[in-house]
This record gives structure tokens, C-alpha cells and sequence, in this order.
């Protein structure tokens, strides 16, 4: 039997080399020749063969083989069998085959016909995608409905395809491996050839079948693919039936992978071949599934549309909240939004809405429930309460992720405990049967059970941040609807919108660390078990250079605390200052403040910055600690080996590479940890003690059931106060008793506590003694409007349901409907913040429309008629109070004394006290007050009258009569060609014409020229070059070092190292030392870039941001800019740099890797190439959904801090509405809104890393399986060790390139924002050079108006049409007109915040279109409509530029009637005013601005509406102030009051943006039939009518 054997494989044997006697023989390659001989030689297998066949149906372990060459012939029999077994089979004699039918049961004959039929079905899957592409270019494709879902048998069958190629694909790389190892012949170079082309041509169906639209009108798959998959399952089943003859005739060896391959095809031909004839394509239309593609394309069975709006994205609840386990761990339930964003831009309306778990909403009910259920007796919400009321609502959630940690951190550590042996086992020393094959599955089960942990654990620590953010917000927000105003005044804007902003996303953030306190712990606990396993005590010295490390990064954490902490102060004060300035624009514009302000802005950023730099060089210093860790630690405990004699081999020092590795995370970590925790504490802090704040007291106001009492509004006894540590109350023994239906009017002179009265009725002020008491609902009208950022409709209805008839009736009564003529969209014209794109007198009456249309019992009116004309407040107060409300109880606040008549009780106050009080006529002659009142407009009336009684000189007349105004015409109020400017100016704006679009965001992938502005912003990109570079030899030191420990160390004990102990720690030191030099070069030379890109960022935006025109402001929420400032300036100063250098640094790692593992294998790129392929594939499908759900995130934070700003600053209005529950509800859904993205795009990241993290584990395994398939001796075991060491970061570093990526991608979306900020059209220049006016300019003061025409947009109509007029220097000019005449355009125009589009305005024979804009607005005055004052002191809002000293202030006082009230205060002129000059009245802020004017003294003063928030008496004595101090400059005046233009020398009379007329006072009055006259009469009949009474 042995001579037969070695006759019949001696011509074919291949020889051992005598170099590697551990090589197993290959089997033998058997030719027709060796057939016909052994044959001829009548080789049969014998029944003892046999039965060695049927014991031995494995090869030989490799290591029996290659320990024992000298084997026995019954070791060898196996090979014996096969030999004749092969023969007999393929023998001409054989029973199995005739002459005719060789061939066709060869195995070569079937695997080349299996793999030229994939050939052919590969080859017509690319002539028909060609085909389909070329017909779709002619416009010839079907069409389809992509909206529609895929049927559950279409997914199938693409997954049943999917699977047969991965299997293929694993066929063949396994068969090439075992090949590579026991050699080639033609049958298995073409059976890998069949394996190879099988896996690409199903790979291909794959993409054709995912590609093609399931729901294009066939009910079954394309003919090509059913003809196809009919061939598969018969030639599946050819070879399946061959295999069974083989086995039943005993016919040879039956390899394993063959028989399993051809059952697996079979089942798999019969499914298709199922699914082709008698499957049916039925499609799913569950949104839920699969989310709609575009929108655009909705096809539904019903061809209205009705019910499309159920397959709308934002209406679908996450798939989330319904998927399976495999679902949830692959997450494949973020598949169909990706999906959406790989075909369309995502917007809003795809993101499906948070389901209840994860919803605010819910979340929040929670979150009170556990907060209150403390059981301890305070009410109180302290920090401790506060954080347990958070744990305990997200509880389970963090248990789970606890679970996760432990396995991510058991799992983490099972690679570097098992390198050495690995490398023992490459060296020979094997311990067992298929040890390698058991190493390869531990790597791997392990790899597996890390990257799935990771990703949970990620994703749901994510999950919890979302939901803790949210409920603080909540909370946040429903504190700041009932807080005290003295509480409030503690706490500016500013401030609490910071604690939405920064602390509750701190708090958010903070999910990321909750379990790292114990898992720090539990790593650097098993890092040393396994250094000790390693090197024995010399771990000791681990552990002491691991807390040298960490207690080096503790100062270094504390002074990272520190400054951000500075830095977080210096930021709110810049906040603060940046939100004052852009609500107050518009005035220091007007004043030619800008640059001033915007210096101011530069000096606290340069606070700011001093922070900043300490922080980012500190930062650099930590960089550098954590890059140079696991070297310092590594040369440490390599040293005490060397100084301890333990014996060092490069299993064990690989091993001891990669635990110092993965230490590196906790080393670094800790410290950070600790910071946050700090940070967060801070936060919580914060916001415990915002949530501490008084609320408004419960006891100020008694409520009365409505029907009890015909008493409506009861005070007695009452003593109210604004400061409760104040001696001096500010209302004192109040007594009012209100009966339904009544009319009170409330007078007095400014600051004598009217509107006071009104906010301890509303139970705004707390009460220091008597009774209040309420009977019915109440509305407010605020004497400073407040309007919500929304349609006009909206403000109005103020979340009542809408009843047409009322609604219409309430706009006749208010004169809104003009004004909603007038605008573009009417009443669904969507307002700007604050009212913006409205004028004062609208903004007034959409206020008293809101209050009228909710047909309250009781109504509070703060001087609601001031800021309307003559006309309107008449129609007002006649349609509103005495028609509208005449069965309402109306308490209201006037100046007007004609409106004081028609009530039906007066009160008169002084100094927080009603000093009389009765009917009109009972107190007229009672007291000195009221009659000081009544006199002062008396007084303003016979000036009417005597202009009108004195003769004019006709002759000399120059009145300019251009048509008469209709005098019965119903003009709504003042201006207000503002009205018909922000009106038609809408249309310019966007596409649907309103003045507010929502917010803009760049689309599609973020361009090259934002990173190369961004790279390039310092130093013109100097830096990068030297960043890179140091990177690279630090990446090159790192890999050589480690290198050089693996070569230089022996593989065991007992061989003799290469170099000497003392050598080998020098140069690993020397290579340690130099790489850690240039982490340093790096980790500075970036701080440096940074710091200065992000410098100049922040320069370059505001500078364009404080040169923008008028039109950018009043189009843009400010919101949107200081999310610009705030958010995104932040990400800029301290995350862009190093986000970009970290995709930079992970990509040359990266290279790195790859470099050390092709050298040990280069077969690697076999399967590494096509996997890096379908990772940087998957990145790509990725991004552009993750960008656009970056880009949501940021628009959407927006409407969150705008709707907290606007809820604070009109909180008494909401409480007085009784809308909090409303209010609440909304900023809900703003949070929602909010959270969605947030949501989504946490799973999409994670949707990513899964599935780049089973690609790297990929990769990895066969490498592994590589590595150990390899004959002993191939390879070097330190090399192989080496590159195995860095396998294991593979797959995490492979998932970081990309998750660098795309948060790079995802964060300079930031710096693109902040770069549309820098590109923003500019005003013309401040100043001009070469056409400065002189210092003296104007002297004379006269204005020369020359055919001036002025209009909004190019294509919008004229505003003013060709005026034409000189208003005298030295001369008081009024303006008058309609609304809509172009009043306030002139003065726009004079000031050039709007540029005229032809003719000119000349200043002293000076064209001021040709001179600087500082030079000229800095030369003129306006006190403007609504009184602004700066938070600060009485000095600074009276001198912003500080150019007087205080005996100028003081006189300025004394000249404006302020001196007196400033006296009694204690800080005197540096008294404090809070936000908004809210601790000053309307009427104080006007007189201040009065006094800015005094100050200034230039030649040409401007009185846009400046007393109108005064009484008359107050009126009269500023103008007496102005006749006195401004009696030789050149005054324009537009008022209300009549009064106020009567002593001009001249008006002008405005009418359609024409001059109408243009006379003196006494002239116009003279000619009755005058507009100006009829005007004059208007008010005359007004202020003498009693209305009623």
C-alpha cells in the first residue's frame, strides 16, 4: 500500500522546502496522465481504506503534520483515499460517466458554467442600467411614485440577495486563503473565479434592485431577473444532485464548504424562483415604514389630496418608538429618513415628531412628579432636589447604559489580554487543536460585543441629554411666566435666556458623563490586572506614572474650569450688551452711535478674548498631556522592567502597548470629568437658584365668583409696593370701587403712579396691606406695545377660537382695516420681533384689537391713544370704549383730557396716591391738580384759537395747494407710510412676501470656500502646513518606536534580544521624547490658528453687522443674530479647530495603520479596499442627511430663545390674559421642534458608526484569520503582534475618520453661518475723506428738498414722489399728513437710512447723499417716538460718547424737568436703570431722551412723536423748553397733537408722498377749505366733545 501510494504520488508531489519543514503537504495535483496510470495499474479502494476514510474524514491538525513529517501511511491514508476516490470518479471505467457526459460532471465544467452565467447576468444588468439611463435622459423613464413604500416580499428578496453575495464573498475569501496555504490546480482557480464573479453579480442585482421604483405599475420582478434566478435554482440543483452521487458511490471526499454552498444555493434559487413566478410586489403605503421621499411627488390613491397630509414626515411619531430588537441594535429604523435625505434636501417636515417617551411633554410630567414627590417640607427646589428629580426620571435609561459601559469596558480589554498569547501561537507554541481559529473568535466576538455596547450606549446617553434639557428648559420657561417683577429685575433678559442656552444644554451635555465616574475607575483597575499579568510588579510603576499623569492634568483641569468660568462671565456681559443694542438699532443709527457701541462690543469681547487665550493654551497643554500619556506611562514602566530585571518579551510588551492605549481615555478623561462636573454644578446651581426666585404672590388679588356681585374691581385700604424693603410705598391708601359697566379714567402727571394703579389691579405689584378684589376675566393694554413675532391674525385672536362677524367688527373698531389693506398679505402679514415692521400707532391698536376680541369683564387701558393721531383716537376711544366695551368695565390711564369728560369717575394722582376723585364736572374746580391738567390744555386750545383769529396777509401767501385731502376720510392713524413701506417692502424680502422668512440655511454639502476661508482665516493658512507636518512625524515617532520594541525585544524568553536592555530603552526614550515634542509644536501652533481665526471671525461679523441698513434689522429676528454671536461664536472659539484637526490627525493615523498592517499582510487589501470603499459610500449616503439635520438644529434653537425673550418680556400681558397654559403648550412644542433633529441626528450618527464599525471588525477578522492561516515561520510573530495591536484600534479609528467627518461637516455649518453674516450689504461709508463738511456744518440749518423721490425696493412703487420744498435754518417746521404720506420716509430719508432713488436733500448747500454718514448724522438730532434708554446709570444713557461733564448733565436735566426726580435718588446721576429703563416711566424716558437733544445742541433737531407719552402740562413746558433752547436752530416736528405744530413757522402738509401744503400755521388756518385747517378742526371738535356725557 505504501510503495502503490508513493508510485502514485510521486510525479505530482510537490517537494517540501527544507527551510520550512513545518509546511504541510499539499494535496496532489492530479493530470489526465496520472489518471490513465493508475488506472492502467487497476487502483481500487479497498474496504480497509475505507474504513480510514470514514474515521478520517478531516485533514491532519497543521501542528501533527508539521511536528511529525515522518508520518505512519495510516496518518497519510486520508490522502490515499482521496486519490482514488478522484480517480475512480473521473476513470473512463467509471459507472458514473460515459465518453459522452465526462466532462459535464467535472467540477471545472460546473463551476465555469455557473460562473459564465453570473458573467452574462452581470454583463446584462449594466446594459440594462445604461439603457434606463440613456432613455431617462430623453425623458423617457416611468414614472413612477418614489413616495411609496416597498412591499414586505421586495424587501425580502433584496435581503435574500444581499445575503447570497456576503456569503459568496466569504466563500471566496476563504477558499483563497486555504488555497494559498495548500496550493492551486485549474478546478480551484475557477471555482474562485465562479465564487468572486457570484459575489459581484448578486452584489450588482443588490443596487438594481435597490435602485429601482418597486411601485412602477408591474405586480412581478423585470423578466431578466425571473429568467435568471430559473437558471440559478437548476444549476443550484445540478450540483447539489452530483454532490449526493458522489456521496452515495462513495465517489471521493465531499469537502464540507462545497456540500453546505450548494444546499445554501438551492434554498436560495427555490425562494427566488418562488418570489419570480408566483410572487406578487405588493406595496406599503405605511409612512412609518418609510417615510415619503418628496413631498412634491405625493401620489394617493386619492386624487384630491385629502388625506395626504397623514404621509407628511412631521405628523409621523419616530419609527423608534415602535422598533424590534434587530431594529434598535442595527438602528435600521433610521433608514427611511436617511434615506428621504439622500434624495432631497431634509426638511422639518421629514423629521418625524419625538414619540411620547422621548417627548417634552411627557418628559416633563415625570419630571414634576418626582420633584414634588421629595418628601421634604421645603417647596423650595435646591440644587440636590434638582438633580435628584433628574436622575429619577431618566433612571432606567441610565441603568441601561450602566449595562453598556460594563460590557464596552470588559470587552475593551479581551484584545490587549490576548495579544501575547496570539503571538506565542505565531511563534509555534500552540496549545491545543484550532487555538488560533479560537483566538481569531474571541478577537472578534469581543470587537463585536464593544462596537454594539459603544452604540447603545452613545445613542441612549444622547437620548437622555435631550429629554433632561428639555424638561430644565420647561421648568425654566414656566418659572419665568410667574416671577415677581422685583425677581425680575434681579435677573435681566440676558441672563435667563443664558440659562436656556448655555446652562440646560450644559445640563444636556453632562448625559455623555454620567456613567464615567465608576467606568474611569473599573478601566484603569483592569488595565493593571493585565500589566501585572505582563510584567509583574513593574505594574506598580504603571499605576504611580498613570496618577502622576492624572494629578498633572488636575491643575490643568482646574484652570480650564477657571477660565471658562471667566470666559462664561465676560460672554454673558457681551450677550447682554449685543441684545440691548440690537433691539435699540434703529435709535443708534439715528444717532451715529453705531461704531461707538459696536467699540463697546469689541472691549468686552477683549475681556472675553484675555479668557479665551489662557483657555485654549491651557487646552493645548492638556492636548499635550493626553497625546504624550501612554508614552510617558509606557517609558516608565518599561524602565522599571529593565531597573528589575523582569524579562521583557514583545508579546508582553504589545500587550502592554495596547492596555496603555486604551488607558489613554481614562487618563485624559478623569480630569475632564471632573471639570464637567464642576461646570454642571455651576449650572445647576444657577438654575436652582432661578427656580428659588419670588413668584408673583397668590394674596394680592381676592377673585369673586362671577354672579354674586355687580362690584367689579374693590380696593380698600390698599398699600402696594414695588420694593418691599422700601420705607416708602410706591401706591398708599388706595380706595376704588369699580361697578360693572363703569368707565374710570385715571390722570395725573408723569410718574405719579397711573400705570401702577393698573399693575396692582392686576396683581403685578405686591401688596404690603389692605383688600383687592376681582370679580370677571380681565384684559390689558400695555402702554408700551407688546406684539408677538407672528401673523397679524394670530396677535389678535391670542389663542381664541375665531368667530368672523366679531373679528371683523373689531377690526372696523380699531382701524385696522386700512392698515390690513395697505400690507401685502393682511392680516396674515407675519410680524417681525417686537412689532418691527409696524409703526408705533399700529402696534397700539392691534393691541387694543387683541384685547377687544376677547371679550373680557374688566379691561385695563395704559394710555393706549397716545401713540395714534387725532382722528384714530377719537374712533378709538368713540368705536372701542363707549361702543365696543359700553356694557365692559373700563379702568383707563389717559393724557388726553378730552377723554376725561365721558367717563364716568375720574381719578387724579399724585405721588402714588389718588388725591381726588368724582365725576368731571364734581372735581374741576375741587382740587389744584386736576385743574393744573385741565388748564394746561385749555391753554393748548387758545393757542388753536388765537392762530385762527389772527389775520394773515394773503398777499404774501406761499402755500403750496396741490389738491384737497378728503376730510370725512378715514385715516387710520399717524405715519404712517411706515405702514405702507414694511407693507410693500415685504415683497422684496422672499419668495412668499413676507418681511420675515424663516430662517435662511444654506442647502446640500457644505462648500470647499467655506474650510478654505476657514483654514486660511490666520495668517493666511500659515500654521496648517506646520500643524500637519507635526502630526506626521509625531504619527512616524509613535509607529517607529513601537516598532522598535516589537524588533528589538525577543518573541520569548528563551531567545537571546538583538540589543541590549539599556539600548533599547534609550532609543524607544529618544523616539518617545521627540514625538511628544511635536505633539507639543501642534497642540500650539493650532491654539494659535484657532485663536486667531476665531478673532477674526467675531471682528469681521460684527463690524458687518453694525454697518448693515435699517432694512437687515428690521427683516431679521434678532434671535437669529445672536444665535451668530452666541452658539455659533462659541463653537468657533473653542471646538472648530480642534474638530478639524482631528479628521486631519485620525485620517493619518489612519494611514498609519494601514502602512504597519501591509506589511504584514498585504492580502489585507484584498478585502480592505472594496470595505473602505462601501465605508466612505456609507459616509457619503450619510451626510447629507446628517447635515441637514445639523442645519435644522441650529435654525430651529432660534424660535426657542425668541419665543422664551418675548414670553419675559410680555409676561404681564400673558398673566392678564390668563394665557399661560397656552404659552407653555407652545414653548413645548418649540422644544419638540427643537429635540426632533437632535434626535434624529444622534441616530444617525450611531446608524453610521454600527455599520463602519462592522465593516472595520470585517477587515480586522480577516486579517486575524489571515495571521494565523499563514504557515509558522511566513511572518515575523513580534510584526504580526504589532499590527494586530493596532487592528484593535481599527475599527474605532476607521468609525473616527468619519465621525470627524461629519461633525466637522456638521460644525462648520457654524462658521458658514457666522460667514453669511460677513457678506451682509453695507450703508455707505461712515465717513468720507475727500468730502468732509466742515466743523462747523450746518450753521445756518436750512433744507433744500429737490424733486426727491424715494421708494423700499427697485421694484416697489414711490413713497415720496418728487418733493420739492425748503425748510428755513433758524425756523420751526411741522409735518403733517394721512397716513401713508411719507411722513416718517422724509425723515428716513434725511437721516439716509433709506437712500432716495432720485433728487437730492441739501443741508447748507451741502448734498447730503456726498458726505459721510457719521458726518452727517452725527450733526443732527431726533428724539424718536419710542423713548430708549440703555441698561446702566442716568450719566451714560444721557451721555453715551462721554463728552460733557456733569454740570452740563445737570443743567440738561434741569432743562428737561428731570433734575428734581434724579435728586431723590441715591446714586444721583449714576442711579441705576435696569433693562429697557423699565424702572423709569414712559413719560421719564421721553424727557431723557429730551435731555440727550439738550446735551447735543445741534443746529437741526428732529421730533419724531416726542411727547407723546407725556401729559399736556409736561408738553407745554417741553416745548416752552424747546422754544427757549433751540430758538435759532432748525426744528421738524411730526405729532399728534395739534398743539405741538401750532406754534411751527411753518408746516408742511404731506398727502401720497406729495406736497399737499406748505405755509405758515396762521395762513393754512385762514383758508378753511385747507387740509390743514380741517385737520386743525378734527382735533378742535374732538378735545371739546364730551362723547356722550
Amino acid at each position: 500500500m505504501a510503495d502503490l501510494r508513493v508510485v502514485r504520488l510521486a510525479p505530482h508531489v510537490i517537494p517540501l522546502p527544507k527551510a520550512k519543514p513545518h509546511f504541510r503537504p499539499p494535496l496532489a495535483l492530479v493530470d489526465q496522465q496520472a489518471r490513465a496510470q493508475m488506472a492502467t495499474n487497476g487502483a481500487q479502494i479497498s474496504a480497509d481504506s475505507r474504513r480510514l476514510f470514514s474515521r478520517s474524514t478531516r485533514a491532519p491538525p497543521h501542528s501533527q503534520v508539521a511536528e511529525n513529517p515522518h508520518q505512519s501511511p495510516e496518518i497519510l491514508g486520508p490522502f490515499d483515499s482521496r486519490e482514488q476516490v478522484t480517480l475512480t470518479l473521473f476513470s473512463p471505467s467509471s459507472a458514473l460517466m460515459s465518453s459522452g457526459s465526462d466532462f459535464l460532471v467535472q467540477p471545472i465544467f460546473v463551476h465555469g458554467f455557473s460562473g459564465s452565467l453570473h458573467l452574462v447576468l452581470l454583463l446584462a444588468l449594466l446594459v440594462s442600467w445604461v439603457y434606463k439611463k440613456i432613455r431617462a435622459g430623453h425623458g423617457e423613464g416611468p414614472k413612477g411614485s418614489p413616495g411609496r413604500g416597498r412591499g414586505v416580499l421586495y424587501k425580502l428578496t433584496l435581503c435574500w440577495a444581499l445575503g447570497v453575495s456576503l456569503f459568496n464573498l466569504a466563500l471566496c475569501v476563504l477558499n483563497y486563503f486555504y488555497w494559498y496555504r495548500n496550493g492551486w490546480s485549474d478546478v480551484r482557480l475557477v471555482s474562485l473565479v465562479d465564487s468572486a464573479v457570484t459575489t459581484l453579480a448578486w452584489g450588482l442585482m443588490c443596487v438594481y434592485l435597490h435602485g429601482r421604483n418597486s411601485d412602477s405599475g408591474e405586480s412581478k420582478f423585470p423578466f431578466l431577473l425571473r429568467v435568471w434566478w430559473g437558471f440559478y435554482f437548476s444549476i443550484s440543483c445540478y450540483s447539489l444532485v452530483l454532490d449526493v452521487i458522489r456521496y452515495e458511490k462513495h465517489v471521493g471526499l465531499l469537502p464540507v464548504r462545497d456540500f453546505v454552498s450548494d444546499v445554501i444555493s438551492v434554498l436560495t434559487g427555490s425562494y427566488f424562483c418562488y418570489v419570480g413566478f408566483f410572487g406578487k410586489n405588493e406595496v406599503e403605503e405605511n409612512l412609518l415604514e418609510e417615510p415619503l421621499l418628496n413631498g412634491n411627488n405625493l401620489i394617493s390613491s386619492n386624487r384630491d389630496g385629502v388625506g395626504l397630509n397623514k404621509f407628511r414626515g412631521s405628523d409621523a411619531v419616530t419609527p423608534y418608538s415602535r422598533a424590534g430588537i434587530l431594529s434598535i441594535v442595527t438602528f435600521s429604523w433610521m433608514s427611511p429618513l436617511i434615506s428621504i435625505g439622500n434624495k432631497k434636501t431634509l426638511d422639518l417636515e421629514d423629521v418625524p415628531q419625538l414619540d411620547s417617551g422621548n417627548s417634552v411633554v411627557g418628559a416633563c410630567q415625570h419630571f414634576r412628579s418626582k420633584l414634588r414627590f421629595n418628601g421634604e417640607a421645603s417647596d423650595k427646589v435646591t440644587t440636590w432636589r434638582l438633580v435628584k428629580a433628574l436622575f429619577l426620571s431618566v433612571w432606567r435609561q441610565i441603568l441601561s447604559t450602566a449595562v453598556f459601559v460594563l460590557l464596552y469596558v470588559l470587552a475593551s480589554y479581551v484584545g490587549p489580554y490576548l495579544i501575547d498569547t496570539l503571538v506565542q501561537f505565531l511563534n509555534g507554541r500552540r496549545q491545543y487543536k484550532n487555538e488560533g481559529y479560537s483566538l481569531v473568535s474571541a478577537f472578534l466576538v469581543a470587537k463585536l460585543v464593544e462596537c454594539l455596547s459603544q452604540r447603545q450606549r452613545f445613542f441612549r446617553l444622547q437620548q437622555v441629554g435631550i429629554r433632561m434639557r428639555a424638561v430644565v428648559v420647561a421648568m425654566m420657561y414656566d418659572k419665568a411666566l410667574t416671577l415677581s417683577c422685583q425677581s425680575k429685575q434681579g435677573h435681566t433678559s440676558g441672563e435667563i435666556i443664558n440659562f436656556i442656552s448655555v446652562d440646560a444644554e450644559r445640563v444636556g451635555d453632562f448625559a455623555w458623563y454620567i456613567n464615567d465616574p465608576w467606568m474611569v475607575l473599573l478601566q484603569v483597575a483592569l488595565a493593571l490586572g493585565i500589566l501585572y499579568k505582563n510584567l509583574g510588579l513593574a505594574s506598580i510603576a504603571a499605576f504611580v506614572a498613570t496618577v502622576l499623569v492624572m494629578l498633572a492634568n488636575v491643575p490643568l483641569a482646574k484652570l480650564q474650569e477657571k477660565y471658562q468660568d471667566g470666559m462664561m462671565k465676560s460672554k454673558d456681559k457681551r450677550m447682554k450688551a449685543t441684545s440691548e443694542i440690537l433691539r435699540n438699532m434703529r435709535i443708534l443709527k439715528l444717532q451715529g452711535w453705531e461704531m461707538k457701541f459696536l467699540s463697546k462690543i469689541f472691549e468686552l469681547r477683549n475681556a472675553e478674548i484675555g479668557w479665551l487665550k489662557k483657555f485654549v493654551y491651557t487646552q493645548a497643554m492638556t492636548s499635550f498631556v493626553f497625546w504624550g500619556a501612554p508614552t510617558f506611562v509606557s517609558v516608565v514602566t518599561f524602565s522599571a522592567c529593565m531597573l528589575m530585571g523582569i524579562p521583557l518579551s514583545s508579546g508582553k510588551i504589545l500587550s502592554s502597548l495596547a492596555t496603555f492605549r486604551i488607558l489613554q481615555g481614562p487618563i485624559y478623561f478623569l480630569p475632564d470629568l471632573i471639570s464637567m462636573i464642576a461646570q454642571t454644578k455651576v449650572s445647576l446651581d444657577r438654575i436652582a437658584s432661578f427656580l428659588c426666585l419670588d413668584d408673583l404672590p397668590n394674596d394680592v388679588v381676592e377673585r369673586i365668583p362671577q354672579g354674586i356681585t355687580d362690584t367689579a374691581v374693590e380696593i380698600i385700604g390698599g398699600n402696594f409696593s414695588w420694593d418691599l424693603a422700601s420705607s416708602n410705598p410706591t401706591l398708599k391708601d388706595i380706595n376704588l370701587k369699580a361697578q360693572r359697566g363703569m368707565k374710570i379714567a385715571v390722570c395725573g402727571t408723569v410718574g405719579s403712579g397711573k400705570s401702577s394703579l393698573l399693575s396692582c389691579i392686576l396683581g403685578e405689584m405686591p401688596k404690603i396691606s389692605g383688600t383687592l378684589r376681582l370679580c370677571g376675566t380681565k384684559a390689558y393694554v400695555a402702554q408700551s406695545p407688546w406684539i408677538q413675532s407672528g401673523k397679524i391674525i394670530d396677535n389678535i385672536l391670542f389663542g381664541k377660537e375665531m368667530d368672523k362677524e366679531r373679528y371683523e367688527r373689531v377690526l372696523e373698531a380699531c382701524s385696522l382695516k386700512k392698515d390690513l389693506e395697505i400690507l401685502s398679505h393682511g392680516d396674515q402679514t407675519v410680524i417681525g420681533e417686537r412689532g418691527i415692521n409696524l409703526s408705533g400707532g399700529q402696534k397700539q391698536r392691534i393691541q387694543i384689537a387683541r384685547a377687544v376680541y376677547q371679550d373680557a369683564d374688566i379691561y385695563l387701558f395704559d394710555d393706549p391713544f397716545s401713540a395714534v393721531d387725532a382722528h384714530t383716537g377719537s374712533h378709538l376711544f368713540k368705536e372701542c370704549l363707549l361702543g365696543f366695551l359700553r356694557t365692559k368695565t373700563v379702568i383707563y390711564v389717559t393724557h388726553q383730557v378730552e377723554f376725561l369728560p365721558a367717563a364716568d369717575f375720574i381719578l387724579v394722582m399724585k405721588d402714588g396716591r389718588i388725591t381726588e376723585a368724582g365725576k368731571y364736572n364734581d372735581i374741576l374746580h375741587a382740587g389744584t391738580n386736576f385743574m393744573e391738567l385741565v388748564g394746561a390744555h385749555e391753554k393748548a386750545l387758545s393757542e388753536v384759537d388765537s392762530i385762527q383769529d389772527t389775520p394773515a396777509n394773503r398777499g404774501s401767501s406761499s402755500s403750496v395747494q396741490n389738491g384737497s385731502a378728503d376730510a370725512n376720510g378715514k385715516i387710520p392713524e399717524e405715519d404712517e407710510s411706515k405702514a405702507s413701506q414694511k407693507g410693500e417692502v415685504i415683497d422684496d424680502v422672499g419668495t412668499k412676501g413676507q418681511l420675515v422668512q424663516d430662517e435662511e440655511r444654506e442647502k446640500g454639502r457644505v462648500g470647499f470656500t467655506v474650510y478654505w476661508k476657514y483654514i486660511t482665516m490666520a495668517y493666511g493658512g500659515a500654521l496648517v502646513p506646520v500643524i500637519l507636518l507635526a502630526h506626521i512625524l509625531f504619527q512616524l515617532l509613535q509607529i517607529g518606536s513601537n516598532y522598535w520594541m516589537a524588533w528589538a525585544t525577543p518573541v520569548s524568553e528563551d531567545v537571546k534580544p538583538a540589543v541590549t536592555g539599556s539600548t533599547l530603552i534609550a532609543v524607544y526614550v529618544a523616539l518617545a521624547a521627540g514625538s511628544s515634542l511635536c505633539v507639543l509644536a501642534r497642540a500650539t501652533a493650532l491654539a494659535i490658528a484657532g485663536f486667531k481665526t476665531a478673532t477674526e471671525l467675531f471682528n469681521r461679523m460684527h463690524f458687518c453687522i453694525f454697518r448693515a441698513p435699517m432694512s437687515f434689522f428690521d427683516s431679521t429676528p434678532s434671535g437669529r443674530i445672536l444665535n451668530r454671536a452666541s452658539a455659533d461664536q462659541s463653537t468657533v472659539d473653542t471646538s472648530m479647530q480642534y474638530l478639524v484637526a482631528a479628521f486631519c490627525f485620525t485620517m493619518i493615523q489612519l494611514l498609519g495603520i494601514i502602512a504597519v498592517m501591509s506589511q504584514v499582510a498585504w492580502q489585507v487589501f484584498i478585502i480592505f479596499i472594496p470595505v473602505i470603499a462601501i465605508c466612505v459610500w456609507y459616509q457619503q449616503y450619510y451626510i447629507s442627511s446628517a447635515r441637514e439635520l445639523s442645519r435644522l438644529v441650529g435654525v430651529c434653537k432660534a424660535p426657542v430663545i425668541q419665543h422664551f425673550a418675548e414670553t419675559i418680556s410680555g409676561a404681564t400681558t400673558i398673566r392678564s390674559f390668563d394665557q399661560e397654559s397656552r404659552f407653555q403648550d407652545t414653548n413645548m412644542k418649540l422644544a419638540d421642534r427643537y429635540s426632533r433633529p437632535k434626535f434624529h441626528i444622534a441616530g444617525a450618527m450611531e446608524w453610521l458608526c454600527f455599520r463602519l464599525d462592522m465593516l472595520s471588525s470585517i477587515i480586522f477578522g480577516f486579517s486575524l484569520i489571515f495571521l494565523v492561516s499563514v504557515p509558522e515561520g511566513f511572518i515575523d510573530p513580534a510584526i504580526a503582534g504589532l499590527a494586530v495591536t493596532y487592528g484593535l484600534n481599527l475599527n474605532m479609528l476607521q468609525a473616527w475618520v468619519i465621525r470627524n467627518l461629519c461633525n466637522m461637516e456638521n460644525r462648520i455649518i457654524s462658521v458658514e453661518r457666522i460667514l453669511q453674516y460677513t457678506s451682509i450689504p453695507s450703508e455707505p461709508p461712515l465717513i468720507l475723506e475727500e468730502n468732509h463738511p466742515s466743523i462747523s456744518w450746518p450753521s445756518h440749518g436750512e433744507i433744500n428738498i429737490c424733486h426727491l423721490q424715494v421708494q423700499y425696493a427697485s421694484h416697489l412703487p414711490l413713497v415720496l414722489r418728487g418733493i420739492t420744498c425748503t425748510l428755513p435754518g433758524g425756523m420751526k417746521t411741522g409735518i403733517v399728513g394721512r397716513t401713508g404720506s411719507g411722513k416718517s420716509t422724509l425723515i428716513q430719508a434725511l437721516f439716509r437710512i433709506v437712500e432716495p432713488a432720485a433728487g437730492q436733500i441739501m443741508i447748507d448747500n451741502v448734498n447730503i447723499s456726498l458726505i459721510g454718514l457719521h458726518d452727517l448724522r452725527s450733526r443732527l438730532s431726533i428724539i424718536p417716538q419710542d423713548p430708549t434708554m440703555f441698561e446702566g446709570t442716568i450719566r451714560s444713557n444721557l451721555d453715551p460718547l462721554e463728552e460733557y461733564t456733569d454740570d452740563q448733565i445737570w443743567e440738561a436735566l434741569h432743562k428737561c424737568q428731570l433734575a428734581e426726580e434724579v435728586q431723590k435718588k441715591e446714586g444721583k446721576l449714576d442711579s441705576a436703570v435696569i433693562e429697557n429703563g423699565e424702572n423709569w416711566s414712559m413719560g421719564q424716558r421721553q424727557l431723557v431722551c429730551l435731555g440727550r437733544v439738550l446735551l447735543k445742541k445741534s443746529k437741526i433737531l428732529v421730533l419724531d412723536e416726542a411727547t407723546a407719552s407725556v401729559d399736556t402740562a409736561t408738553d407745554n413746558l417741553i416745548q416752552q423748553t424747546l422754544r427757549q433752547h433751540f430758538a435759532d436752530c432748525t426744528v421738524i416736528t411730526i405729532a399728534h397733537r395739534i398743539t405741538s405744530v401750532l406754534d411751527s413757522d411753518m408746516v408742511l402738509f404731506l398727502d401720497h408722498g406729495l406736497v399737499e401744503e406748505y405755509d405758515s400755521p396762521k395762513r393754512l388756518l385762514d383758508n378753511k377749505s385747507s387740509s390743514f385747517a380741517l385737520l386743525v378742526a378734527e382735533y378742535t371738535m374732538r378735545a371739546t366733545s364730551t362723547y356722550g356725557n
